[in-house]
This record gives structure tokens, C-alpha cells and sequence, in this order.
């Protein structure tokens, strides 16, 4: 194993312009503008003046390409098993819409010879983002199930099992949860939806960049990311993790000559899926977004992903502990395995709270019922202890 490099914090913080003005501890709602993505975003300008369409050839197809491997590599997945389309709810849609009633394994659970049950049943958690439920909740065809978290933070994996039966046809959940950090167990989660014949659908959209991911160690079959957060590459763009193993069942609705294998063959009647992830792409993706994406993910391997997690880990426990030593109340994980750089902290006031941070130069946001802090590897200690120090003076008065 290569040892973990060693955190440049001051030069790092030279490429994040941001953090030379503000206290910015926001990077779960954007993560901040990179000076490696915008040179990025202005070579993509500049080809575009120079040379138009011819772009496309020599430059913008080999970028889409590297944006794709780059994701991959990141979340532990094969080559050729992500896909890139214009936002998570495109994502999960197009993946709602391609699978067969039920996961391959449904042989094995139905036994010989039985007649496979009805699948309908859609299984999430009540701490789940809503764009989530939202994909299930408009097919009348479908009947969605909502666990209720015991503790309002997380969810025991044997909820899930409980739940997710020969009825189910996806297990639909999230890697970190958006209101309270919790990250769960990916390799459960997989594992539970594979016995019963389910598909497991995950959305990683606030884990992708601040904790690990092992797409293909988990056996889930189905993630979706971004860089709009950790990754520090903007809004606009999704990524789409398919399971190698299943993608050739797999049959979207929503396509595109993105989708079809020979897309310059522009042959009415000759549409053939990619045999990878990209039978998932839904027409030409966001080229500004895929260059400022591929520029802040290139930062973020610089300094290597070992080192973003641990600092990331480092700086939410010493966030943490300020609240505690001040006496203000979490909503996040009792065990630091399940804790993300979410730190939900309780407040009466919480929009309140944001905008007197907000005129002390620090960014953060506000949730119901919480002060929502999301520092990212490029953030000091004292910008950590500050935040908290101003939200002691506002509760001062």
C-alpha cells in the first residue's frame, strides 16, 4: 500500500479563490470554484473560438472519455460502467424506466418452477432526498414503502431486510443521507436487495468525493454521483454507475444517439444499445460542466483521495467537539464509521443563524431546524472553530 501524501492545506487553498474572501463551510450545497476547473472551462472556451465543430474530434470526445474513467476509477467500478447524463433525476428515471421486473437472481428466489410474484414494491427511508421518492411516487403502477428512521439520523440495515421481500422490485436508498451525514453500509444494502431479487438503487450524491466508494466490492447495482459537491466541478451533469454484469438486460426508454453504438451512422433504423453504461446517456452532455468537473476531481487526486477522507473525518470531529464543549446539539451518528462532513447542528433560529454567519464571512446553510456545516479537505481548524465561536456570540445576543 503507498503511503498517504503528505497535505499541502496553504497551497491547496491558493487554487480555491473563495476561501482568500470567505469562510466557506458550504461544499455540501456547492463545492467551491477551483482555479484547475475554471483553466479547464477556459481551454474549453478557447477550442470553441478557434476551432468550432473540429473540437469535437481532436479534443471534447476524448474529454467525456477521461471524465468517465476518472469517475470510475474513484468509485471502484469497472471501465465502461458509468455514464454521463444532465442530473441525478434524469438518472434515476432512466434507470426506473429500463429494468425488467425484477433483478437476475428472481429465478432463485421464485424456486423451480413457481411463477414469479408481482413486483411493485418500491422500498426507501424517510431520510431519504426527496428527488428520490419523487421518481416512484408519479408511477401509480408502483407502491412505494417508507421506513421511518428509529433515531431521525440513520437506518439499521435490518430495517431494510424486514422490508425488502419477494414483492420488492428496488431497494432505493442513499449512501449518505442529506440531512444528518449518516453513510451506510453499501455492501448490506446490496447484499439484502440481492437475496430477495430486488434491484438496489443508490443514490450517492452526497457521498461521491467525501467518503470512500466501492461500486463494484458493494454489489450494488445501480449509483448515481455528481460534481456539483465534494468534487468541486459545478452544477449540471450526473454520474451514472450501472453493474457491468446486468447492463446488457437492461433497456432504457429515454435514449439518445448518445446511447446507440454507431451514433454518426445516422441511421433511422439502426439503433443498437451501447453494450456498456453509456446505453444510459441521454443526448450531448454538458461540455462546460465536464471540464470544470475533470478539473476538480484532477485537484482532488493530487492530493489524494486517502488524504480528503481522513482530513475530512479530522475536520468534522473537531467541529463536533466545539459544539459539544459550547452546548449546542447534533443530529448526526453515534459511531464515527457512520459519520460524513455533514454536521447537522440544532438551532431555534436557523435562517437566522445562517445570515449573521453570513455578514461574518462565513458561508454555510440552513436546513429545518438546523445550522447545516460541510467543511471540505481545503478548510483550517480555525475556520471550524470560528463558525462556532460566531453561532456562541448569536445565541448570546
Amino acid at each position: 500500500m503507498s503511503p498517504t501524501p503528505q497535505l499541502d492545506l496553504a497551497s491547496l487553498r491558493t487554487h480555491f479563490p473563495i476561501l482568500a474572501r470567505k469562510n466557506y463551510l458550504n461544499s455540501c450545497s456547492l463545492g467551491a470554484l477551483s482555479d484547475r476547473a475554471e483553466a479547464y472551462l477556459d481551454e474549453f472556451r478557447e477550442r470553441w473560438h478557434s476551432m468550432g465543430a473540429s473540437a469535437w474530434y481532436e479534443h471534447w470526445w476524448g474529454r467525456l472519455q477521461l471524465l468517465r474513467d476518472r469517475v470510475a476509477d474513484l468509485q471502484g467500478a469497472p471501465q465502461g460502467s458509468v455514464a454521463l447524463l444532465p442530473s441525478t433525476s434524469a438518472a434515476l428515471s432512466g434507470v426506473v424506466d429500463s429494468v425488467p421486473q425484477a433483478a437476475p437472481s428472481l429465478a432463485a428466489v421464485a424456486g423451480p418452477g413457481a411463477a414469479p410474484p408481482k413486483r411493485n414494491r418500491v422500498v426507501i427511508s424517510d431520510l431519504d432526498f426527496p428527488t428520490l421518492a419523487y421518481q416512484f411516487a408519479t408511477r401509480p403502477e408502483l407502491d412505494l414503502v417508507i421506513l421511518e428512521s428509529v433515531d431521525g439520523v440513520g437506518m439499521d440495515p435490518q430495517q431494510y431486510a424486514d422490508a425488502v421481500d419477494e414483492r420488492t422490485l428496488f431497494l432505493a436508498t442513499s449512501h449518505v443521507f442529506y440531512a444528518t451525514g449518516f453513510v451506510q453500509d453499501l455492501e448490506a444494502l446490496g447484499e439484502i436487495a440481492r437475496r430477495a431479487g430486488a434491484w438496489s438503487l443508490i443514490d450517492g450524491y452526497h457521498g461521491a468525493g467525501q467518503v470512500p466508494v466501492d461500486c463494484e466490492g458493494s454489489g450494488v447495482d445501480f449509483y448515481t454521483s455528481g460534481p456539483l459537491k465534494w468534487l468541486c466541478g459545478g452544477p449540471g451533469l450526473s454520474y451514472l454507475y450501472v453493474r457491468p454484469e446486468i447492463t446488457g438486460s437492461l433497456r432504457p426508454r429515454a435514449t439518445s444517439w448518445f446511447s446507440t453504438q454507431d451514433q454518426f451512422a445516422f441511421d433511422l433504423e439502426g439503433f443498437h444499445y451501447h453494450e456498456d453504461a453509456r446505453r444510459f446517456e441521454m443526448g450531448t452532455p454538458a461540455l462546460p460542466t465536464v471540464h470544470t468537473a475533470l478539473g476538480g476531481q484532477e485537484l482532488l487526486e493530487e492530493v489524494g483521495w486517502e488524504t480528503v477522507f481522513a482530513r475530512n473525518r479530522a475536520l468534522t470531529e473537531r467541529l463536533m467537539d466545539r459544539c459539544h464543549e459550547t452546548g449546542f446539539s447534533l443530529r448526526t451518528a453515534v459511531t464515527a464509521e457512520h459519520r460524513s462532513a455533514i454536521v447537522m447542528i440544532a438551532h431555534p433560529d436557523p435562517r437566522g443563524a445562517v445570515a449573521h454567519l453570513d455578514r461574518a464571512g462565513i458561508i454555510v446553510d440552513a436546513r429545518p431546524g438546523h445550522v447545516r456545516v460541510s467543511p471540505h479537505v481545503y478548510n483550517t481548524e480555525d475556520e471550524v472553530d470560528q463558525v462556532v465561536a460566531e453561532l456562541v456570540r448569536y445565541r448570546s445576543g
